[in-house]
């Protein structure tokens, strides 16, 4: 079996009605120097969503996220099943806007005959309204895991601004996909460049959130939340062994460095997951060593269907052909999607 645990789901509603889609371009937080608009490219409506204005970060086409088009999808790639993600927008919806990606992700699940998997999507701050939100989704629509992003404008997912929401996360034992978000909190210095600002921007947005949430002990708090943040945490492989502690922890006295404890391995081992998102572009030698480095069980398939087709159809002979074993590509292309997302 192959499960897709990164395809997109995005609201065909938003690309026709002009009420619904104004809405939505409200939540658009201008603040923050972000801007959202439509546009018509070869006779198919295109949203765009820009960070910093003038730059563009994601965008969504009309007739890519129909229940059909994705069937059709998978199936053309050999995809069994596959877990439904809110592409970066999620950082700003507001509420009633979660509400309604809920619902149609629900319906989604319910019409795919098993095939689709929702996860909850809800503002982070904690109120009693957005609490319920997640309870809703819990207890009536059935969602197992929930989606948040890396950062949610300069706070990144260890600050106590989402202590209420992660309690009732740790309550559930619902685990948690964070999606990258356009660019890094800080990013002027990468924005100038479309691949430096696209591709390199997810890599450092990722792995600043792993480091952060590894060195900030939240997971002492919330033992029962797994996170699988995607594109393989930025990297994360590459620098795990430099930032976790080595040998006896003995005390610096030229101050220059601070000891790790070890408790961050035992969360890195326990609590912090990855998901690949596409496998191509990593490349073979980057995915075997991070399979090397992180374990077989701590790497999820992910396509990030719609955006490439062929990352979808090609990925999971990709995966196939790595130096791997039998056992090993079995977790990553379905066993670690199905234990992470509690999927029968």
């Amino acid at each position: 079996m192959v499960i897709d645990a990164n395809v997109y789901w995005f609201p065909e509603a938003l690309f026709t009605d002009e009420a619904l889609r104004e809405r939505f371009f409200m939540d658009v937080p201008r603040g923050y120097r972000t801007n959202a608009r439509m546009v018509e490219r070869a006779g198919r409506r295109q949203i765009i969503v820009e960070r910093p204005v003038g730059c563009p970060g994601v965008d969504y086409i009309e007739g890519d996220y129909t229940l059909e088009a994705m069937l059709s999808a998978m199936d053309a790639a050999g995809v069994e099943r596959a877990v439904m993600k809110v592409p970066c927008v999620h950082e700003w919806l507001s509420l009633n806007m979660c509400r309604l990606f809920n619902d149609g992700m629900a319906d989604f699940a319910r019409r795919s005959g098993g095939r689709l998997t929702a996860l909850a999507v809800v503002p982070p701050w904690g109120r009693s309204a957005q609490l319920a939100e997640l309870r809703r989704c819990h207890d009536e629509l059935g969602m197992r895991g929930a989606q948040l992003c890396a950062h949610y404008g300069e706070l990144y997912l260890d600050d106590e601004a989402f202590a209420p929401l992660f309690e009732q996360l740790n309550t559930y034992g619902m685990n948690v996909y964070v999606h990258h978000t356009p660019v890094p909190v800080e990013y002027e210095k990468i924005q100038e460049y479309n691949n430096l600002r696209r591709s390199l921007g997810r890599c450092e947005d990722q792995l600043i959130a792993v480091g952060r949430e590894l060195f900030s002990g939240m997971f002492e708090r919330y033992p029962n939340v797994k996170l699988v943040h995607s594109m393989l945490g930025g990297g994360f492989f590459a620098f795990s062994e430099m930032l976790m502690p080595h040998g006896p922890q003995t005390p610096d006295p030229s101050g220059r460095f601070t000891a790790t404890p070890e408790s961050m391995r035992r969360h890195l081992q326990n609590n912090i997951f990855f998901e690949m998102s596409h496998a191509q572009p990593w490349g073979r030698t980057l995915l075997e060593t991070a399979v090397k480095i992180l374990g077989a069980d701590h790497i999820v398939y992910g396509s990030s269907s719609p955006v490439k087709a062929q990352w979808q159809q090609e990925g999971p002979a990709f995966v196939r052909a790595l130096d791997l074993t039998g056992e090993e590509k079995e977790l990553l292309l379905c066993g670690n999607a199905m234990r992470l997302y509690q999927m029968e």
